[in-house]
């Protein structure tokens, strides 16, 4: 591989390169001869539907398909600026990227309070959202009908049911302003050799809660099904290769299982979808919100629960090199940024059926020129075992390995457009390659893809990290803009990144399936910290107390005898106990759940239990597994360090008064001596104790201030869900609220002295 090509290698390329131009240029419909650019409608004697739209892209390049997501914008209106940038950048990058679908994956506004405790629907907020996307549609050039909309937990806050008078969504967005009524929208756009399959979903709770406990996607079998109807919909035609994407707002990390305990991830696994586009996280917990998703059959397999890393093992490693043979079942999973802090963009591109995408950060302001490498693909995010099959099977290495290609859009002509590949395994990046790129030229164009002919053969390697390539895009103005260096792999082999434990923490945790797993797990602990130590108490000979611990030490005598001195306090082990069934048992809380002043409902550790206003019939555990948010970090930040702090006070009483008997020299030896003798002594004693109460309680002291973060961080629930669900404590949650607190409280008294 060298820098300087030979003669012959360049007369290969330019004849490449007439090849592709020829196929990518000639016209496969009427409509594609006719004048214009963009996309167009296909026309049908049937009456449109929304949810099953056909758009035939026109115009080149025709190998080439590309769209624009946004997510979680948030407008707000104690936060101006969020619409402003919007209404300020998103138009004219639009009308630059001129992409034929733009998608918004939900949390369109905010619908919080400016103390973000409160959480309901803010009509103003949806007022703002229409006019401001009005003036995008309408300053990009763009169709708005190629705008889709979808809805967020923050756009379903409070909404009893869909169609009410809080259900602003449906009268306010892009997708109620057409019509697209159902939770399942499709749109194909068709070009002249493939079609590509958008279905966007919406999986919010038909019964909106208002939050903190709605934070999770609710699929029903009914949506399931509309999902599998509509990825299927082109599959018994023949003659055009197929692209399937999905797109919503809740990563599946936040999605819970159906009725029949189905998901979305069975349905995209069946269908082999290219990729599962969302938002609802941000970027606060990290960048490399991604999780590729393979099928294991294997019953034992830990995948139902987590999964450690970005990139899944697949069960078994088989090479099917059989013609029309089905390709492996897998997905990628890109979480994006937010445009609520970030001002994120995405532009996802397919080429000849390969997939990749570019995130856009414009906290900077605008750019004046954008660079997506559209093949090869990076091997860390892009990459798929299919690929590495298909370049395992030679005969089946499709022509578009041939070329090296990226989209360029730009707000000025371009003059030159350079690829360069790096080599890293000498240690530092060396250049082996410097290619110009030739753009496609044709007189109905939708955008700009450069293409420069390689041989990919020389770039075959084990390791998925050993080139990188990097485009260069030079405008008229001079202004050189670089893309990404990124790794990439012509073999296929993907790289493995590691997800930090943030990230770790919301991609790789399935939380529906681990909640009660979690949940019993707490309350199976607490039982044994309470009972266990009370049995041995009242029914073994072997009793555990400081005394017993100074002769046998030991970690166990130690944890047996702190939890025996706290069973001595009657009052405070009954009471623990007695709250943990409580709260296996009774309400918790008793809110406010929807925007307006309704009925109020119930929370108990399995959901809500709420009454909508349009009918009489209740909803029976709703908002489950949302309802974790509350309930574990009660459990584990509040009631078992509660409990274990009372035990931990109750053995300092027993440390204390040891050491205290020890130094009062109440002997009865001592009661037959002198008065004077006695009273000098009385006196040396009491200043020895007075001593010891403030030098050796120094664990006592300890033991309280930890009892103070404990009830702060409890007192900062209590006022979340106070302003949240507009509750008082005395009425609304007094047992939740008081119960600890009046318990470690009593502790402490009970402790204080040695009577």
């Amino acid at each position: 591989m060298e820098k300087h090509h030979s003669p012959q290698l360049r007369e290969m390329g330019i004849v490449v390169l007439m090849v592709l131009c020829l196929s990518t240029t000639m016209p496969t419909s009427i409509s594609e001869q006719q004048e214009g650019g963009g996309a167009e409608e296909l026309v049908s004697s049937q009456p449109r539907k929304w949810q099953d739209r056909v758009i035939e892209v026109k115009g080149g390049p025709e190998s080439v398909i590309w769209i624009v997501q946004l997510s979680d914008l948030h407008f707000s209106v104690h936060h101006p600026e969020r619409a402003l940038d919007f209404k300020k950048i998103v138009g004219p990058v639009l009308k630059m990227i001129n992409p034929s679908l733009v998608l918004i994956t939900g949390d369109l506004t905010d619908g919080k309070s400016k103390d973000l405790l409160t959480m309901k629907q803010n009509e103003d907020e949806w007022i703002e959202y229409q006019n401001v996307m009005e003036d995008v549609a309408r300053r990009s050039g763009l169709d708005k009908s190629i705008f889709y909309d979808l809805r967020g937990n923050h756009d379903n806050f409070g909404v009893p049911f869909i169609g009410g008078s809080f259900d602003f969504f449906s009268n306010y967005s892009i997708n109620g302003q057409f019509g697209r009524k159902g939770n399942v929208n499709s749109v194909t756009l068709e070009t002249g050799d493939r079609k590509h399959v958008f279905v966007g979903l919406d999986s919010t709770m038909a019964t909106g809660l208002r939050g903190p406990t709605n934070l999770f996607g609710h699929p029903t079998d009914q949506l399931l099904t509309q999902i599998d109807s509509q990825l299927s919909q082109w599959d018994s035609q023949k003659g055009k290769s197929i692209t399937k994407i999905s797109f919503g707002h809740f990563p599946l990390s936040f999605s819970a299982f159906s009725e029949s305990q189905k998901s979305l991830r069975d349905v995209f696994l069946k269908h082999s979808v290219s990729a599962y586009l969302c938002g609802h996280l941000h970027t606060r917990f990290g960048k490399n919100l991604k999780r590729h998703h393979q099928s294991n059959d294997n019953f034992l397999s830990s995948n139902k629960f987590f999964q450690l890393n970005i990139h899944q093992e697949p069960s078994e490693n088989t090479k099917n090199c059989l013609f029309r043979a089905p390709p492996p079942k897998e997905f990628w999973e890109w979480e994006m940024g937010d445009w609520r802090k970030s001002r994120a963009m995405r532009i996802v591109a397919v080429d000849r059926g390969h997939v990749s995408y570019l995130d856009i950060d414009f906290k900077s302001g605008t750019k004046k020129t954008i660079v997506l490498p559209t093949f090869p693909l990076d091997s860390r995010f892009m990459l798929t075992s299919s690929l590495h099959q298909m370049y395992g099977c030679q005969h089946m290495v499709p022509f578009s390995f041939e070329t090296i290609r990226c989209l360029v859009f730009s707000v000025s002509p371009i003059t030159s457009v350079v690829s360069r590949i790096y080599d890293t395994r000498p240690g530092s990046p060396l250049m082996i390659m410097e290619t110009t790129m030739t753009k496609f030229v044709r007189d109905i164009s939708r955008g700009d893809i450069y293409a420069a002919a390689w041989n990919y053969k020389a770039f075959e390697d084990p390791s998925p990290e050993r080139f990188w390539l990097q485009i260069e895009v030079i405008d008229v103005m001079g202004r050189s803009t670089l893309s990404e260096l990124r790794p990439f792999s012509v073999n296929g082999l993907s790289a493995k990144i590691s997800w930090t434990w943030k990230e770790f923490f919301v991609m790789g945790c399935q939380w529906d399936a681990l909640y009660y797993p979690i949940f019993w797990f707490a309350v199976y602990s607490m039982l044994s910290i309470l009972l266990i130590p009370k049995f041995v108490l009242v029914f073994s000979k072997k009793q555990y107390s400081y005394k017993t611990f100074i002769s046998e030490k030991g970690i166990i005598n130690c944890i047996a005898w702190v939890l025996q001195d706290l069973c001595r306090v009657h009052v405070v082990w009954f009471g623990f106990l007695g709250y943990l069934i409580y709260l296996l048992s009774c309400p918790w809380l008793i809110g406010q759940v929807f925007t307006d002043d309704g009925n109020r409902g119930y929370m108990t550790r399995m959901g809500w239990l709420v009454k909508t206003f349009n009918s009489r019939e209740k909803h029976n555990y709703i908002g489950s597994p949302d309802i974790m948010v509350v309930v574990l970090p009660h459990f584990f930040f509040v009631v078992i360090p509660s409990i274990l702090i009372a035990g931990a006070l109750a053995a300092e009483r027993s440390i204390y008064k040891e050491h205290f008997l020890s130094l009062s020299g109440k002997k009865e030896d001592n009661d037959s001596s002198q008065e004077n003798k006695r009273s000098g002594k009385y006196e040396n004693h009491r200043h020895r104790r007075s001593k010891f109460d403030f030098v050796e309680r120094k664990i006592r002291k300890v033991l309280l201030a930890v009892c103070l973060v404990i009830y702060w961080k409890h007192f900062m629930n209590c006022k979340v869900l106070m302003k949240a669900y507009e509750m008082n404590p005395l009425l609304h949650f007094p047992v939740y609220s008081l119960a600890i607190p009046l318990l470690v409280v009593y502790t402490v008294y009970k402790t204080g002295s040695i009577q």
